[in-house]
């Protein structure tokens, strides 16, 4: 379960506080997708980061009873003097996981054969992504976050993601950030709406695009 309870985040700037999140309430459980929906700027991916623990409030609470990943193919963590196996060893490190048990996986699925062994700073954006999702897969978790990584690679790749997230893990609770209607749509449970840093939980995620839609084309 991931649990927000009276959840405010703000920023300063030079004209004072900016309120990015203001009194969120909602809960993920088990099991469920939570397609949220918004503009550009309203927090999407702020609250994706409040989610996965790599920002924290500044009041209200998170909580989280279960193991939820970093955002889906963010590379942010990644030593970018370090080859890719040893980016893997570290990430592997941090979650307690034996790199031994997961290599053959990466080399697999990332497709990046001798790039493994060459430093990140060598990599393009698609490779950093392939190798961030690889290791996304590579290492379980009960709710995954997914903030706009569909285009990573080509259409086969895009494939080969869609089997390992969405049909091999469909038990699994989800957290997607998308401005794909679509997407969204196919994927989730339920959805909420993001707005002026306000978040209003729908009963479908149908519901969510349809107030969006209502909102833009105000």
């Amino acid at each position: 379960m991931i649990r927000f309870t009276n959840v405010d985040k703000w920023y300063p700037s030079r004209a004072g506080r900016t309120h990015i999140l203001k009194d969120v309430n909602f809960q993920l459980n088990k099991g469920e997708r939570l397609g949220v929906v918004g503009g550009n700027g309203a927090g999407k991916s702020t609250l994706i980061r409040l989610a996965s623990g790599s920002e924290r409030p500044t009041s209200g609470r998170v909580e989280q009873t279960f193991s939820v990943s970093w955002p889906l193919a963010l590379a942010a963590a990644f030593q970018y003097g370090l080859t890719g196996l040893d980016n893997m060893r570290f990430i592997c490190r941090v979650y307690g996981v034996d790199a031994h048990e997961i290599v053959d996986f990466v080399y697999d699925f990332t497709e990046l054969d001798r790039y493994m062994r060459e430093p990140l700073n060598v990599y393009s954006s698609g490779m950093m992504a392939r190798l961030a999702f690889a290791l996304s897969m590579a290492i379980e978790f009960d709710c995954y976050l997914i903030d706009e990584v569909t285009a990573v690679g080509d259409h086969r790749f895009q494939q080969k993601c869609h089997l390992e997230l969405f049909e091999k893990r469909a038990d699994r609770a989800m957290m997607i950030v998308s401005h794909s209607e679509y997407y969204l749509a196919s994927h989730c449970t339920h959805g909420a709406l993001l707005e002026g840093g306000i978040l209003t939980v729908c009963t479908d995620v149908e519901e969510a695009l349809r107030l969006h839609e209502e909102r833009t084309s105000l």
